[in-house]
């Protein structure tokens, strides 16, 4: 073995993997136009029963090049794009990036207060979006420094027929707007890049900014998090890198929305980066992920749990033949042992020769930067560290670190590594330190642990974690037993403050397919649930519910049931007084 080779357990699978990969140096637009070049026929973006060509993609992404840079965008400048997964965002995304400038990717269902918050934050002064939004935006025009709203129409990509049928039903629904609205409409943008007579194309480095992606804000106020192109680019090459079985042409179902760095990176870039083609979802649901999946014979899926648990209790999903998969990938959340037995199950039965794969990844490292081997999987593991990547487990916000096995802060370095929080100096400093060995590692605020071959195992926010009685108590864990009970679909478990313990717990259920949430199912669940959690951990309270709350990308959103929990507390404090 050289020097420059690490033997890990992905060894066995793809041979010895280099230490240090080599990665695209060029921007991410030069690496897809790469592609166009090499295969232009190649089908790369499939959308409502029509397709584009690598070729035909990059004429469009050359064509909104050269309209953002005649109505005056530099390399630099903020441009906002909230739109849902349709063809204009990728080329949009692209000619940003083509010209020099930064793309802000946002939530186009995101409310005015908000969106006014994105564009601010960021100092944008071109929006992109949908013309479906337009009145949204022009409500907040006022309060930001917006200079031009650029507005598609979703049904503008679409077939012919599916067009007609848009426009008997969902197109109707669409307030009209006004003709002299202060807006630019997309024919007339891309009109406006024919005059465009000079360089238009901006040569950007690796380590030159790209996006903004904004963080949740689950421990404050969200933050925009500053992407480089090679942020992006070594992502795309360490995701081709450890799945082999990809070839050109394959299909990705693109169904995860493109403001997150799960659907951006992983369903749209490590795809057009190297020849993918990409089957984008407008606005997805259970039954058209499962549907597509199935009728298009996709080879590669992304989603969040709470998506596959869904696809389980689907009816039309019956006879589906699976067959080209190559691979299933879980991430965004953590996936319970019992919902991926169920999965792993469910793929088996419809004709796929895979497992479901979990990955673990941050918005601040893009998206996966950590993926179980597809040869090798460890029960309640979210598998190994790319290559080129480490992962360190340390006691909580210092730089010691602990031995195999035992839990710890996650802390990751690697080459897609964010730059910085924008504007947040002091959250950047936090976030990123320099350690001794010279590396620059990002506290992620996660709670793990390591085995000795290099596997890592999330055990959940730091925050999230449960005081009761003096015990941790990791809502996870509580979860995944709660998830074994065939009587229960999914299940979310919080801490309900508590004068004598700090905090006792509680859960959330939403039944199984046919089952009654009535008082007996409540008895029977938690008599099965106490046969596997401590006396400590074990949650006084019960409460079913028909779903659980999501958030924008599909998580179940914890924090909606932790406040509604306080509100009530409040409430019934409010009362007694």
């Amino acid at each position: 073995m050289s020097e420059n080779t690490v033997k890990t357990p992905w060894k066995d699978y793809l041979g010895d993997l280099p230490f240090h990969m080599e990665y695209f140096q060029g921007s991410m637009s030069e690496g897809v136009e790469k592609q166009a070049k090499e295969r232009p026929g190649f089908i790369a973006l499939d959308f409502m029963g029509r397709t584009t060509t690598y070729k035909e993609m990059q004429r469009h992404i050359e064509e909104c090049a050269r309209s953002l840079r005649t109505l005056g965008v530099r390399p630099g400048d903020v441009v906002t794009i909230a739109m849902p997964n349709c063809p204009q965002i990728v080329y949009m995304f692209y000619a940003v990036n083509m010209i020099g400038a930064i793309a802000s990717m946002v939530h186009p269902l995101s409310s005015e207060k908000e969106m006014e918050f994105y564009i601010n934050e960021t100092k944008s002064t071109q929006v992109v979006t949908l013309d479906q939004f337009y009145y949204k935006f022009e409500a907040i025009r006022k309060n930001t420094e917006v200079v031009n709203i650029i507005l598609a129409s979703i049904s503008d990509e679409f077939s012919v027929l599916t067009r007609m049928g848009y426009m008997l039903t969902e197109g109707r629904k669409i307030r009209k707007i006004p003709e002299d609205a202060p807006v630019i409409r997309w024919s007339e943008f891309i009109k406006i890049g024919k005059s465009c007579s000079f360089t238009f194309k901006v040569h950007r480095e690796y380590e030159d900014p790209a996006v903004i992606l904004f963080s949740g804000g689950t421990t404050g106020t969200s933050k925009g998090i500053l992407l480089t192109n090679g942020n992006f680019n070594s992502v795309a090459d360490m995701i081709i890198g450890t799945n082999p079985m990809f070839r050109p042409g394959d299909k990705m179902l693109a169904a995860m929305p493109l403001f997150h760095g799960f659907g951006l990176g992983v369903c749209i870039h490590a795809m057009l980066f190297r020849g993918g083609r990409c089957l984008l979802v407008p606005r997805f649901t259970p039954k058209s992920f499962g549907t597509i999946m199935a009728k298009k014979r996709c080879n590669f899926v992304a989603g969040v749990p709470t998506l596959y648990e869904a696809l389980l209790r689907l009816p039309n999903m019956d006879g589906a033949d699976l067959s080209a998969l190559k691979g299933v990938y879980s991430g965004g959340d953590s996936l319970s042992i019992e919902l991926k037995k169920k999965l792993d199950t469910f793929l088996y039965d419809h004709g796929a020769s895979i497992q479901v794969r979990e990955g673990y990844g941050a918005t601040e490292t893009v998206t996966a930067c950590c993926l179980t081997p597809p040869h090798m999987y460890k029960e309640g593991s979210i598998g190994l560290p790319f290559p080129d990547t480490y992962f360190k487990i340390v006691k909580p916000d210092t730089e010691e670190e602990l031995p195999y096995g035992q839990e710890g802060e996650i802390v990751i370095s690697g080459p897609m590594i964010m730059k910085e929080y924008l504007y947040h100096p002091d959250e950047t400093a936090k976030t990123l330190r320099v350690h001794k060995d010279g590396l620059r590692w990002l506290y992620t605020g996660d709670l793990g642990r390591m085995d000795e071959q290099g596997f890592v195992y999330f055990m959940g926010r730091i925050k999230r974690m449960i005081v009761s009685s003096g015990y941790n108590i990791y809502p996870a864990q509580i979860e995944n037993i709660f998830d074994s009970c065939d009587l229960v679909s999914m299940s979310c478990c919080i801490g309900v403050p508590d004068d004598y313990r700090m905090h006792r717990i509680k859960v959330f259920v939403v039944p199984a397919a046919g089952v009654e949430p009535s008082q007996a199912t409540k008895e029977e669940i938690l008599r099965y649930a106490s046969k596997r959690i401590a006396k400590y951990a074990m949650p006084k309270d019960l409460e079913f519910r028909a779903e659980l709350p999501k958030t924008m990308v599909g998580k179940v959103a914890y924090r909606v049931l932790e406040e509604e929990e306080a509100a009530k507390r409040a409430a019934e404090a409010k009362k007694e007084k």
